[in-house]
């Protein structure tokens, strides 16, 4: 029992909010605190249950180090947007007990993805998951004129589907071929079959549905739309928390193939470059401050793919360390977004113009965390790209390192042109005062710290982030 107690919480969590939706008229106070004692208490429930080793369901579900790493991880996530979302002013007032109630359900779905190792358990684990963030993203309070969240939650759902389709069918690939679901059966069946093209094309399936996930091209198309659609707290949410599940699972997936298989090599630093490129040259143009870091999003998830090229535990390691690295970043970014959006309004690029005046604490989280995306050192994003950018060379991958190298250019003009407007540039409007909570600015100042450890301390990061994986290889 103790080694699930993270999912028993958030089934608690999602209860308690089920029951507080059926009251007449939930006081704001109760749903303001039970979210953020509720988000505190998994994340502290994560940090109990590291280093217990268990499986569960006729071993279909493991907790050892590896899962539960990526648990206090999504944990200390789901807790600072509970922190930074806490007034759901993007939220429509008569669902906002259901939202937090699907908020609950999603984090549920990835924390049983992270331990599920049989494919039934995965494909359950990712719908839970997926479904209930379909449900989030339509509720978005439309009084301040925002019409776009039902286009953007029929988008999400309409590209959901398309991947769970290829996941499926890469999934039924794989059962006929070994005669298995269990991933520790499966493997050592596939080394019989070596590189033959059923394998390489049911990985290839398979990881389609959480490239979707992760908004990797080709499976990045909903990213803009429901960005933008979605409230501040859903975008915020979005970004971040699902990534790390499916960064997990990837890794789980890649110990499929035996050997190196050149194709899937191949394949995956092309779809690492078109992420790049996509991402970044869209992020140029956009005005709209969501919009920029969803476009950014799927550039990173380019970087986050090479760690995988190498398809050995150091390159996951690096992975893991990045993807980590960018969660908190991003974290950052929309504690700022949310705490200037009083009324739940999208943000322009322009409205942080003056910011540093208005509110410096502020304005310094929001460098701090542009600076590390854009991977200007000491920061984790530099570290970060720097070892991927090392470990791809080390894999003779020379030209993917100069294109990747030619995007981590392109983004340092986006990103610093926030930072120019929140410095520099002044406003043309009389702004009106903006109240944020001292729980919100000490949060966003913990995450600028762990910004900067991470950056300047990143052997340790890595070190323990490649034993974790070496032991489920």
């Amino acid at each position: 029992m103790m080694a699930i107690l993270p999912e028993l919480v958030l089934l608690c969590g999602a209860t308690f909010y089920f029951i507080v939706s059926l009251l007449p008229s939930p006081g704001v106070r109760l749903l303001r605190g039970s979210s953020i004692f509720i988000g505190l208490l998994v994340f502290a429930s994560a940090c109990l249950t590291y280093g217990q080793e268990s499986t569960l369901f006729h071993n279909a579900y493991v907790v050892d180090n590896y899962t539960q790493m990526f648990k206090v991880l999504i944990g200390f996530a789901l807790a600072v947007v509970m922190i930074f979302g806490v007034e759901l002013r993007g939220i429509e007032n008569s669902v906002r007990a259901e939202y937090s109630m699907f908020l609950y359900l999603s984090v549920l779905g990835l924390m049983m993805l992270v331990s599920s190792v049989e494919l039934i358990a995965i494909f359950i684990s990712l719908e839970l998951s997926s479904f209930a963030l379909y449900v989030m993203v339509p509720m978005r309070d439309d009084s301040t004129g925002t019409r776009t969240q039902m286009e953007a939650g029929i988008k999400y759902v309409l590209f959901g589907v398309m991947a769970t389709g290829f996941m499926l069918f890469g999934m039924s690939y794989l059962f006929g071929l070994t005669g298995s679901t269990y991933l520790q059966d499966i493997i050592p069946a596939l080394q019989g079959l070596g590189g033959q093209p059923a394998v390489v094309v049911s990985v290839i399936m398979i990881l389609a549905g959480f490239f979707y996930k992760l908004a990797v091209f080709p499976m990045h198309f909903w990213v803009p739309d429901v960005y933008e659609g979605a409230s501040n707290e859903t975008t915020g949410f979005i970004a971040t928390v699902p990534k790390l599940g499916a960064v997990a699972l990837l890794i789980r997936l890649m110990t499929l193939p035996s050997g190196q298989p050149e194709f899937l090599v191949q394949f995956l630093g092309g779809v690492a470059v078109c992420s790049m490129f996509y991402g970044n040259l869209c992020a140029l143009v956009q005005k709209d401050i969501k919009r920029m870091l969803g476009y950014s999003g799927i550039s990173h998830a380019g970087f986050v793919v090479l760690g995988l090229l190498s398809l050995r535990a150091e390159g996951y390691g690096l992975a893991i360390y990045y993807i980590a690295g960018y969660v908190i970043m991003n974290l950052a970014c929309f504690l700022v977004i949310s705490a200037l959006s009083q009324r739940g309004e999208n943000l322009q690029i322009d409205d942080f113009n003056g910011l540093y005046k208005r509110q410096p604490v502020l304005a310094f989280i929001l460098s701090v965390s542009l600076f590390a995306l854009a991977g200007i050192p000491p920061f984790v994003g530099f570290m970060g790209k720097f070892f991927l950018l090392t470990s791809t060379l080390q894999q003779d991958h020379l030209i993917i390192v100069i294109l990747a190298a030619i995007n981590t250019a392109i983004a340092i003009y986006y990103y610093l042109s926030v930072v120019k407007a929140a410095y520099t540039t002044d406003s043309n409007d009389e702004q009106p005062a903006i109240l944020v909570p001292p729980m919100t600015r000490i949060t966003g100042l913990v995450l600028v710290v762990m910004i900067i450890l991470m950056g300047t301390l990143p052997s340790k990061f890595v070190n323990f982030a490649g034993s974790l994986v070496q032991s489920i290889m």
